[in-house]
């Protein structure tokens, strides 16, 4: 079995939908939409080294002379 989100964009979809369920093709539930989780920075702690000031500039000057 597959799990799918949808959108009802129009009342005639719904009703499609609820003729594919009394065919026990499909079954639709209800409720409110799930929000997403967003992600919080404790998260992404860690997840880069630290390095000094000029390490950066050096990159962030690489980055932009590769352009031109």
């Amino acid at each position: 079995m597959n799990t799918i989100e949808i959108d009802i964009l129009n009342e005639k979809a719904l009703m499609l939908l609820q003729d594919l369920e009394q065919l026990k093709l499909i079954r639709i539930r209800r409720g409110e939409p799930q929000q997403k989780k967003v992600p919080s920075m404790k998260e992404y702690k860690g997840a880069m080294e630290k390095q000094s000031l000029k390490e950066i500039d050096n990159q962030l000057n690489e980055l932009r002379n590769s352009w031109e």
